[in-house]
């Protein structure tokens, strides 16, 4: 049952996923450059989600005489090529094969460009950072060729950015390009296709249409304009979990909500937290109603014990879980978890005795190996967030990933990203991660 493949359900949603990750790159103005054919749909999410110009360049495979799956170089429209010598030595291309495989690529290229650009010159790049785009990458030689061509064009800088790659992609790529950033780097990879849901070819009137959609649609302002806050009530609520016990939350519900999302904060974290806050706020934005509160007291927040107590934590989790199924505006919501360090087993253990009522548990940076046995029990489809430089934490994650054996799941790496998620951009990809998530299981369960 494990979701260990598919972690991008089409490419409008790995372009999305990566425009958040690129966010840092929007204030130099960049160029977006995508590889045909199915670069383009990740490319155009990008450009119009940081406001950039899109354009594509294109390049085309050298397959083996015989066996064209097997990549022996690249070419790219303005002459460049990238011919893997080693390889042809090794299966024996002639020199005569090898030309007669360019010359028949070539008249593809040209076709291609004819059809994609017609009269039109290409974007300049002079002088420009180019964020140079494809929907994953296996061997990097298409990659190389067009970062070759770009570079001949003066482009300043040269980012390359795909949502996957098999593990080492951006070590044995940083040469090529000034920098490289690549979501997901899995292992057991075998080909690009088998981490998408929907990895359906991308038709040339498909390519044509987003690149006319791209000169002719002005760009979405997100992060720098967003829009009216859609909230439509917000309420201060406190729940007794138990004798003398009190815990303070905030609702917001924004109009039209069906989905409910509980923070389960740990160890200093509250509900006034300006991380919480801020995903809760962009959680309201997409759709979904959010509950923050506080699972200890101000008292017990100070004792350490209880800060690593997760039966305690999983019981006022309940206990909060309990109080939304019996309120009259809440209770037709699904029900999700977002746990944050020790709150996250804490939400994992929840979900385990609970059951069917929460459609989906996402942990960002927590320690979802506190929750033990719990985590053979969890049906909650569970998607857990870590920052690809908390190393500790993302060998953590993985290990319990393993004992989720009863529920799709999935670990999403944010790249650089340290515990806190304060690096820029890092911290608006976990909402959008989280959102992602929660929206796919708004009534499907597992």
């Amino acid at each position: 049952m494990a979701d260990r493949l598919a972690l991008f359900a089409d490419r409008d949603e790995a372009g999305r996923r990566l425009a958040a990750a690129l966010e840092c790159f929007r204030g130099r103005e960049p160029v977006v450059v995508a590889l045909p054919r199915g670069g383009v749909p990740v490319g155009f999410e990008i450009a119009r989600l940081l406001e950039a110009p899109l354009d594509v360049l294109v390049v085309r495979k050298l397959g083996a005489p015989h066996r064209p799956e097997y990549g022996i170089g690249a070419i790219a429209e303005g002459g460049s090529c990238f011919i893997r010598r080693e390889d042809i030595e090794g299966i024996g291309i002639s020199q005569s094969q090898l030309e007669d495989t360019v010359a028949v690529e070539k008249e593809e290229l040209e076709r291609r460009r004819e059809a994609y650009r017609g009269d039109r010159e290409p974007l300049s790049v002079a002088g420009r950072t180019v964020l140079l785009v494809d929907d994953g990458i296996a061997t990097g030689g298409s990659a190389r060729v067009a970062a070759r061509a770009l570079r001949a064009r003066g482009a300043a800088e040269i980012v390359l950015a795909v949502p996957v790659g098999p593990p080492g992609t951006a070590r044995r790529l940083v040469h090529d390009f000034d920098e490289v950033v690549c979501l997901e780097e899995p292992h057991g990879f075998h080909s690009v296709g088998q981490f998408y849901v929907d990895f359906s070819p991308v038709a040339d009137e498909v390519v044509c249409h987003l690149l006319e959609l791209g000169r002719e649609v002005p760009p979405m302002r997100v992060a720098a304009d967003p829009p009216p806050d859609p909230v439509a009530g917000h309420r201060a609520i406190e729940i007794e979990p138990e004798p003398r016990v009190l815990l303070e939350g905030d609702l917001q519900v924004p109009e039209d909500a069906r989905g409910l999302v509980l923070f389960a904060h740990g160890g200093g974290s509250s509900r006034k937290s300006p991380r919480n806050k801020k995903v809760a706020d962009m959680l309201n934005r997409s759709g979904l109603a959010t509950l923050l509160f506080d699972l200890l007291t101000p008292v017990e927040a100070g004792d350490r014990a209880k800060v690593f107590d997760i039966g305690l934590l999983a019981q006022r989790l309940m206990a909060v879980t309990r109080w939304v199924q019996d309120d009259e505006e809440l209770r037709t919501m699904a029900i999700f978890y977002f746990g944050a360090s020790t709150g996250a087993a804490a939400a994992l253990r929840a979900a385990a005795h609970i059951g069917a009522d929460i459609h989906a548990v996402v942990s960002r940076g927590g320690r979802p190996d506190l929750a033990a046995k719990s985590l053979e029990q969890v049906r909650s489809p569970t998607l857990l967030i870590v920052g690809g430089a908390d190393w500790q934490v993302v060998a953590l994650n993985e290990e319990a990933a393993e004992n989720l054996v009863n529920c799709r799941h999935q670990v999403a790496i944010v790249p650089g990203a340290t515990h806190l998620f304060e690096e820029p951009g890092a911290l608006e990809l976990v909402a959008q991660l989280a959102a992602e998530w929660f929206s796919r299981f708004l009534t499907v369960q597992s």
